[in-house]
């Protein structure tokens, strides 16, 4: 209980006959005071309302959101550089005909790809337009 609930202080008020009449029918259902009800009414009259508590976890919701989203943009930037990394490894290294002009190939092939990467990131399609299913064609 707090501290200052033994030091309670009176407050008079004038209500509209039919507001006494519900206000002592609630405290008697419930086997209340009268003034405890009343207290709680004007308690929850003073703190914030429900709506802006729903707004609230609504805001701490999509904060967290956005963290994730950070961190999934972040991963994904690693995931594109480690496969930029593997493919042209991949497109270097693969074995070839024993030849040096197919061995140069490789770089000629990555550099290829890069600018077909390129001219799809500007014309798209994206492959998540691509994906049969996918509801988010942005």
């Amino acid at each position: 209980m707090p501290e200052h609930a033994d030091k309670k202080k009176r407050l008079s008020i004038y209500l509209d006959p039919e507001l006494m009449l519900l206000l002592a029918d609630y405290a008697d259902r419930r086997g209340k005071s009268r003034s405890l009800v009343a207290e709680a009414a004007i308690a929850s009259f003073l703190t914030p309302d429900a709506d802006e508590r729903q707004e609230a976890a609504l805001t701490r919701r999509l904060d967290r959101i956005d963290r994730s989203i950070q961190r999934l943009e972040r991963d994904i930037g690693i995931a594109n550089e480690a496969f930029a990394i593997f493919m042209r490894s991949w497109l270097t290294a693969t074995p070839a005909p024993p030849d040096a002009a197919s061995r140069a190939q490789g770089g000629e092939r990555y550099d290829r790809f890069l600018e077909a990467l390129g001219r799809r990131l500007v014309s798209g399609p994206r492959l998540r337009q691509e994906v049969p299913g996918d509801s988010d064609q942005a």
